[in-house]
């Protein structure tokens, strides 16, 4: 499982290193479908993430206003430090952690580690096929999706 987080981070970074080449009104403009902007919809991958890994480990979930940080450095920023902490979360995983149940502050029905972290790996990749979209819309080559050739193994 920690290969395919590892696959979504690279992913996100390359996002990042995209949006470089996109004036912030773009990655700032509402769009149709996905989490509603380019830099918010990197934005949410990372808090989403985040708050489900602390969620399993029955830490409070981090309040942050999007608001106060628009700009791509800033969510680069957050997003980095989501990552160290779910990696640290991450290499104590064990396959015993599979079936224990956990219910977020923010939920009303429980569900299992397993399938929370299940859950975090496709809620990236599913957000990646939307900022793909919006590339092309841009008349530009979206970041590859594939996981073959990344050397994560």
């Amino acid at each position: 499982m920690i290969k395919m987080f590892q696959y979504n981070w690279m992913v996100r970074e390359e996002w990042f290193t995209w949006c470089e080449q996109v004036s912030t009104e773009e990655l700032l403009r509402t769009r149709i479908g996905g989490a509603g902007s380019i830099l918010y919809t990197l934005y949410h991958i990372a808090d989403v993430e985040c708050s489900w890994i602390r969620s399993i480990q029955g830490m409070p979930d981090i309040p942050e206003n999007y608001a106060s940080c628009r700009t791509l450095e800033q969510v680069r920023a957050i997003s980095a430090d989501r990552i160290n902490e779910t990696k640290k979360f991450l290499h104590t995983w064990s396959d015993a952690f599979d079936t224990e149940i956990v219910t977020a502050s923010w939920m009303k029905d429980p569900f299992t580690k397993g399938e929370i972290l299940r859950h975090v790996i496709a809620h990236g990749i599913h957000h990646t096929g939307q900022l793909s979209i919006w590339a092309r819309e841009l008349g530009l080559q979206p970041v590859s999706a594939n996981f073959i050739g990344r050397g994560l193994f």
